[in-house]
């Protein structure tokens, strides 16, 4: 194993240890190769594994997507892309992370705000948010100003990991202008469960009106005020660059950009 180091330092042109001591430790350039190295075993024993399950079989595809727009949008799509690719296999998971989840995947959809990372990077979906309700709740509270009806009723939250819980909401206050105590109410796992919520209970909740546009049009949701904010958040699908060069991924990538254009396509039109 030595060897196998000292012959990957000479070709790095950097020492990964420093010998000097009694111990191993880790140098600036060992400490950045780790993690990737470690993703590679990760992925090498996977692989290994569903060979030894099945030799003849595909190494699955992770994917992450994050829980509303699993229900909401992809799970339709799952089964188009089974359809049309029965070869290929998918494991999927999801979280309510914001940003790239914790755990090893090979791609993954994620909430977040546009930035700048070492991974390929797509906008598969931009939010438009506005204020949802059960028609009941809009009823009882006719005629009030936006302010008046959100400091009347319970604000529905949805948790994000290592997020304020009152981020959404306070965005929304900040670009409509209106004050509001952002972290009162009942937060939730996932936006699916406060928009189920506010459908059939009390309280409003902050959601994506095209994501939830056949409960609008079915009147089980309804959007009692024009205030439809682009609060910056969109879905993005994020890659490691050297995995365009498997065939399966690059192949599951440019199905749900296309699938993905297709539906706000959809969308727009019906709009």
């Amino acid at each position: 194993m030595s060897r196998h180091v000292i012959s990957l330092e000479e070709l790095l042109g950097h020492k990964l240890f420093d010998r000097s001591g009694q111990t191993l430790v880790l140098t600036a350039a060992g400490k950045a190769l780790l993690p990737e190295v470690s993703k590679s075993f990760d992925r090498l024993e996977q692989t290994m594994n569903a060979i030894c399950a099945n030799p003849n079989a595909n190494r699955p595809i992770r994917i992450h997507i994050p829980p509303t727009l699993l229900q909401q949008v992809v799970m339709p799509m799952i089964q188009a892309f089974r359809a049309e690719h029965p070869e290929i296999r998918i494991d999927i998971s999801s979280s309510g992370a914001v940003g790239l989840p914790s755990n090893e995947t090979d791609m993954a959809i994620v909430f977040d705000r546009p930035n700048i990372d070492d991974r390929v990077t797509d906008l598969l979906w931009m939010v438009r948010v506005a204020p949802v309700s059960s028609p009941q709740t809009a009823e009882r509270h006719a005629g009030k100003s936006l302010e008046a009806f959100l400091a009347d009723n319970d604000l529905l939250h949805v948790k994000l990991e290592d997020q304020p819980r009152g981020l959404l909401w306070s965005t929304f206050a900040n670009q409509c202008r209106i004050t509001l105590d952002a972290d009162r109410g009942l937060a939730f796992d996932s936006n699916a469960l406060a928009v189920s919520y506010a459908m059939n209970s009390d309280g409003v909740a902050l959601a994506d009106i095209d994501m939830f546009a056949g409960e609008i049009a079915a009147g089980q949701l309804v959007v009692p005020y024009d205030t439809v904010i682009n609060d910056g958040f969109g879905y993005y699908l994020k890659l490691r660059p050297d995995d365009l060069a498997d065939p399966t991924i690059s192949l599951v990538r440019s199905w749900l950009i296309a699938h993905f254009a297709a539906r706000q396509s959809d969308s727009a039109d019906a709009e």
